[in-house]
């Protein structure tokens, strides 16, 4: 799969993202990177100051969420199965960004 039609999917699954937590999203880069440099398996991540700590936020970069294409194009070959995957991995990240936890995200399935 090329890179276009990956940043397609990702943007797709942004776009799918329910009206009230797609507003927390104005401000949040999302971009599409090969792997995480630490852990190369890794799908995404989130970076910044999560919503639910508004005192962290001052003087923070810019909230950005990276997902990352090699790992998960190997893991899934399925389309379907990696456009799934990509949205659960995006839905994941916005979670984060809203002050979610793991395990709060596990009982949404989004873990």
């Amino acid at each position: 799969m090329g890179r276009r039609e990956f940043e397609g999917i990702v943007a797709d699954a942004v776009d799918e993202v329910p009206a009230p937590f797609a507003a927390a999203l104005a401000h949040v880069a999302i971009v599409v990177e090969d792997e995480d440099p630490d852990d190369p398996d890794l799908y995404g991540v989130y970076h910044g100051a999560p919503l639910s700590e508004p005192d962290a936020r001052h003087g923070a970069l810019p909230p950005r969420i990276a997902i990352y294409m090699r790992p998960l194009v190997e893991d899934f070959p399925d389309r379907d199965e990696l456009r799934e995957e990509i949205r659960i991995t995006v839905l994941h990240e916005i979670g984060h960004h809203l002050g979610m936890d793991e395990r709060h995200l596990d009982d949404l399935g989004y873990g």
